[in-house]
């Protein structure tokens, strides 16, 4: 377990972690690798203020719209997902979710409005209902404490590895956590980078307060990731607070609502990281940070436009230090600064190698950048030298088994 100077604890359990949650995850039929989970509930045993942040792209699923409906009160005791099929562009999308929340509310005894629901897979395929209708009370007699696991392994498509974490801190004197399990591989752009992530906290605080620390949480992990510049159409990232750790309850500017925030921003920021580690055919995770900037905002959008480069990915890819890319989708980005300013380098735990100085070429060992760009963790550093404006993006490097994966996706 690691600590941060916040006393912010990741702890093990997931979703699980904080108080009066319980998770499950089978595999109901709507998948035919009969191996592979792909249905996932979580239940709070208590009614949770819930807050969500959804993509941006103007095409979305049905899940979406009947979650925002769910969260018209800001409320919810229970999330459903299943993996496989998007539900999204089809005739009968919002009557097939309307009707999977209606499942769902019934096999736990809960309205349907108290549900979030989410969907992710191929878009454009129809969703059969009824091994989700045969598979539900297996799943709801499944929920259990230490269910984070099942439910994590349930809601994956590409990925090739589970997303599931936690964090542990204190708020008016008692033990708080919020938990998380998330998917996410591919179809993944800043605006809500195709992910999800669901979240619980044992937390008690209002709900502007947990909306805003939910969204200012998303704005530094979620959206500044990337891993091939597609933002999907069923993203979503909610969380749940049930209030049972029994502190008082936070409210939106006081200090704990700080605390709070940061250790929600500390989890969502580890997600993002795995899952741009986790990036369909990745093999290294890529970190570009802008520091000097006029300011944090502008920084942002020069890093994710340097994340997003297919160029810059396949030099990394390929162990080249062809830094002229990394100022080239600088200089795009549409931030304006003085070329002459910037220093670039590039740093893992080979070591650091500077390339570029005052917008110029620097004399540098292609033997020393190769050892550098030879880990499986790599960070871009790029100084403008203007101000105090930082920001880090989070990418993958681009690869041949990212077209073999998505070549034959669908068939």
């Amino acid at each position: 377990m690691t600590k941060t100077s916040q006393e912010i604890k990741f702890i093990e359990g997931g979703v699980c972690a904080p108080r009066g949650f319980r998770a499950n995850g089978i595999h109901c039929g709507i998948r035919k690798n009969k191996s592979k989970r792909d249905l996932a509930l979580i239940f709070s045993e208590t009614l949770c203020n819930a807050a969500a942040v959804y993509t941006r792209n103007i095409v979305f699923g049905a899940p979406i719209t009947v979650t925002k409906d769910s969260l018209s009160n800001g409320k919810a005791k229970a999330v459903v997902c299943n993996s496989g099929i998007a539900n999204t562009c089809n005739p009968d999308g919002l009557e097939k979710a309307l009707a999977m929340r209606a499942i769902t509310a019934n096999g736990l005894g809960i309205a349907p409005e108290d549900i979030i629901i989410a969907s992710t897979g191929v878009i454009g395929l129809p969703l059969n209902l009824e091994p989700v209708e045969n598979g539900m009370k297996t799943l709801v007699e499944g929920l259990s404490e230490g269910g984070s696991d099942f439910a994590a392994q349930a809601i994956m498509t590409t990925d090739t590895r589970k997303k599931e974490y936690a964090v542990e801190f204190t708020l008016d004197g008692k033990t708080c956590s919020i938990g998380a399990i998330a998917k996410g591989s591919g179809m993944i752009c800043p605006d809500m980078a195709t992910m999800l992530c669901f979240m619980t906290t044992d937390a008690d605080i209002t709900l502007p307060a947990l909306q805003s620390a939910l969204t200012a949480a998303v704005k530094v992990s979620f959206n500044m990731l990337s891993i091939d510049g597609d933002t999907s159409t069923n993203d979503m990232a909610s969380i749940m607070a049930n209030g049972l750790a029994g502190n008082n309850p936070v409210e939106a500017g006081s200090n704990d609502f700080e605390v709070f925030k940061n250790a929600l921003t500390a989890l969502c920021i580890k997600v993002a990281r795995e899952m741009a580690r986790d990036g369909e055919g990745a093999t290294k995770l890529l970190e570009c940070i802008v520091e000097g900037a006029a300011d944090d905002e502008s920084a942002g959008i020069m890093a994710k436009s340097v994340i997003k480069s297919s160029l810059v990915k396949t030099a990394v890819f390929g162990e080249d230090a062809n830094w002229g890319r990394i100022i080239c989708a600088m200089g795009y980005s549409g931030v304006k600064f003085d070329v002459d300013k910037v220093s670039i380098s590039f740093e893992s735990e080979g070591g650091k190698v500077a390339v570029c100085e005052n917008g110029k070429a620097l004399n540098f060992s292609e033997e020393k950048a190769a050892k550098v760009l030879a880990k499986d963790e790599i960070v871009i550093r790029a100084a403008l030298n203007e101000a105090k404006g930082r920001a880090v993006a989070f990418g993958c490097d681009l690869t041949y088994d990212y077209v073999k994966i998505n070549g034959d996706y669908r068939t």
